[in-house]
């Protein structure tokens, strides 16, 4: 993923003395987000994140209650292995690759963890269909440390209000360790999600109800049809 040209709107950086006003009106309160993926364990949560690639959270949250129901830990994924797993998510994009990277990751969690998910970075990238953005959901969600995991959402509002502007997902993600209190990183990533998922949308930002608006840096701002 990166910016191309006339595809996010320049915007001039946010003032970094605003970032904190502006995470705190677009919270709206919920001063502990979760994410909107449905799991029961940390193996569950992390073979959501792996099955949502380029896949919204309502078409996973679909499909993994009969898969978790099948299979609840890396033992039973493993032991259904990618035939058995496909069968059970074939309604979501690439699910051919994604079963097969579920049961190889299973197999993985079991052999080099003792079929616990790690709470390294370095270990969750090394498993199957894992890369830094699902590793760092699942350590900000399950463990609780402040990493910010850049997806479309957090890449467009990282960009369109100037919070932390970048060319590629990783430079949006330094840009916006850096700029965000640390206080405030771990919620931020959900903050962020949620406002680009239902409030700054990719091709209608609703500018006339946004909270943060007032700090935001983009010009194109819109108002209520």
């Amino acid at each position: 993923m990166t910016a191309k040209p006339g595809e996010i709107p320049s915007s001039r950086p946010m003032k970094k003395a605003d970032v904190p006003a502006f995470l705190t009106a677009i919270a709206n309160g919920n001063a502990d987000p979760r994410t909107e993926l449905e799991y029961g364990t940390p193996f569950q949560l992390l073979v959501a994140v792996v099955l949502s690639a380029q896949t919204t959270d309502v078409a996973v949250n679909k499909v993994t209650p009969a898969l978790f129901e099948a299979a609840p830990d890396p033992a039973g994924m493993a032991a259904l292995g990618a035939a058995g797993i496909g069968d059970k998510i074939r309604t979501i994009g690439l699910w051919q690759a994604k079963a097969k990277n579920v049961e190889l990751l299973a197999r993985q969690l079991l052999e080099r963890h003792g079929g616990e998910v790690p709470s390294e970075r370095e270990a969750l990238e090394a498993l199957a269909g894992v890369g830094r953005k699902t590793a760092n959901v699942v350590l900000n969600e399950v463990f609780g440390q402040p990493t910010m995991a850049v997806d479309t959402h957090i890449f467009r509002l990282g960009n369109r209000t100037g919070i932390a502007p970048g060319a590629t997902p990783r430079a949006v993600e330094d840009a916006l360790v850096k700029r965000i209190p640390k206080e405030m990183l771990k919620p931020a990533h959900l903050w962020l999600i949620l406002h680009g998922r239902y409030v700054c949308k990719a091709r209608k930002p609703e500018c006339w109800r946004c909270a943060g608006a007032q700090w935001c840096m983009f010009k194109g701002k819109s108002v209520q049809p």
